[in-house]
């Protein structure tokens, strides 16, 4: 099996389940919700492997019926550990998810083990009354037997669902949600210095699928040329299944998202680019569709200008670096990999790294300065919220600015720059920083400090006093080693 990475957190999380099980005797139901190739299915498999505890491990298949999926559920629990004898799993007339649930509870040892069914959204689509089965099954048969229930799935807007006020599992399960890989957990896998591991990580996206396909050592340029001659590479790959899992119809949804990609980032942009002939997609069709895919389907994010006094425009981003890479760039290079031009390919991402890079770090740096603000490791432990700032003119626009909270900010703590390119923040960067951040409402120049993030430093013409913060490539990866 392919090697397992980080996720220390998650597995600890995981083991305090399981013993509070074998404590009290009874049992305990957790939901893991993640998006697609974040390493759900791979995380429980490596704690059930760890667990040393009998295991039934259940996935669910994608547009099968009912029937299918209860007699698939039930042929994995033949062939796991919980039963004694294979012929304790009867073979159902009557082949729904009561009965199902029946014939797990009396083959369930009177020890600690584990049941975990994956993908939950997919078996509730297939069956309206899933949810109510599970319920009642857990209600008056499973939870009072030593038994770990994990429900797992990537539809995040229908595993929230699941445990709602309004549904028939609400207040019987934890939840627990599952990000990517974070970039001191890419640093370690890879065995790359601060640099390279924040380079690795947004070309990943932190999914483990992609970084265990990494050499060790290897700078992400490097990488990206190796792959670029390779149309199967998970690079591609990985992305490429998620868009059509997510988006298979190529609907307006999908052109909305795909405007995001390639850089449209305001309301009016996105309608001028993912609309027709006809004419920019109207804001009654675009707006609750940046609705859906920012807070149902959470592929796009949305960032607001933060300062003391309410600003606009939004700006829209996808929210995973990975496939924002992939729509900004990597896919023209898939194609040029399928056509056998690796060159032409890796060229693209030559021309078009260092723009990409520049801008897909942000929300990088500002959530590792969250963490080191909360840590007391920055100068203002009460900044809770870490963002931008910009006026309508996008003249000027601020890439960090630090707050007691977000987007209308109480106090303003500090502002400043990024610059994530090879040479230095020199004085021209530090003369505009400072005329541009006193812009910001709310900033104070006798309070407000000033934060400079440069992937190579302060230049030989800046005064390292210059600044009352510089943050490095160095600090962002340990802010999350805490």
């Amino acid at each position: 099996m392919a090697r397992f990475i980080g996720r220390q957190a998650e597995l600890s999380v995981l083991g305090k389940r399981l013993k509070r099980v074998a404590d009290s005797g009874t049992g305990v139901a957790l939901t893991i919700r993640g998006r697609r190739q974040v390493g759900k299915s791979r995380l429980v498999q490596e704690f059930c492997d760890i667990a040393d505890v009998p295991y039934v491990f259940s996935a669910a298949t994608k547009g099968a019926s009912p029937i299918e999926a209860v007699a698939s559920f039930l042929d994995d629990l033949r062939e796991s550990a919980l039963p004694v004898e294979r012929e304790l799993v009867p073979e159902l007339d009557r082949a729904d998810w009561p009965a199902a649930f029946r014939v797990l509870a009396s083959v369930l040892p009177q020890r600690p083990c584990v049941v975990v069914l994956d993908e939950v959204p997919w078996l509730a689509e297939q069956d309206e009354r899933f949810d109510g089965a599970l319920q009642t099954a857990w209600d008056r048969l499973l939870s009072g037997k030593p038994v770990l229930l994990l429900l797992l799935g990537s539809d995040l807007h229908m595993m929230e669902r699941l445990t709602a006020y309004d549904r028939p599992f609400f207040g019987r399960a934890d939840n627990l949600v599952l990000g990517p890989l974070n970039p001191a957990d890419v640093a370690r896998a890879l065995g790359l210095e601060a640099p390279d591991a924040i380079d690795a990580h947004l070309v990943t996206g932190g999914l483990p699928g992609i970084v265990r396909t990494w050499p060790h050592g290897m700078p992400a340029l490097e990488f990206l040329r190796q792959e670029a001659a390779d149309p199967a590479a998970a690079v591609f790959g990985v992305p490429e299944a998620a868009l059509m899992a997510e988006f298979p119809n190529p609907d307006v949804s999908r052109r909305v998202l795909e405007a995001v990609g390639a850089g449209d980032r305001t309301h009016a942009n996105i309608a001028a680019t993912a609309g027709s002939r006809g004419g920019a997609l109207p804001s009654g069709t675009l707006s609750p569709l940046l609705r859906r895919l920012t807070v149902e389907k959470q592929v796009l994010a949305v960032d607001e200008p933060l300062s003391t006094r309410p600003g606009k425009p939004a700006l829209y981003r996808v929210a995973d670096s990975n496939l924002r890479l992939y729509l900004g760039v990597l896919r023209a290079v898939h194609e040029q990999a399928r056509r056998g031009r690796p060159e032409a390919g890796f060229r693209l991402v030559g021309r078009r790294w260092a723009a990409w890079r520049g801008r897909a770090v942000e929300p990088m740096i500002r959530r590792s300065i969250e963490l080191a603000a909360s840590s007391e490791r920055l100068p203002w432990p009460d900044a809770a919220a870490v963002g931008g700032w910009w006026n309508r003119r996008f003249d000027p626009e601020i890439d960090l600015v630090g707050a007691d909270r977000a987007p209308v900010a109480g106090k303003i703590f500090f502002a400043g720059s990024i610059k994530w390119l090879a040479s230095g923040f020199d004085r021209h960067d530090l003369a505009a920083a400072r005329r541009a951040v006193a812009q910001i409402p709310g900033y104070d120049p006798a309070t407000t400090g000033l934060l400079i993030a440069s992937l190579s430093g302060l230049g030989a013409d800046v005064d390292e006093r210059s600044a009352d913060v510089l943050w490095t490539p160095q600090d962002v990866i340990e802010a999350w080693q805490d």
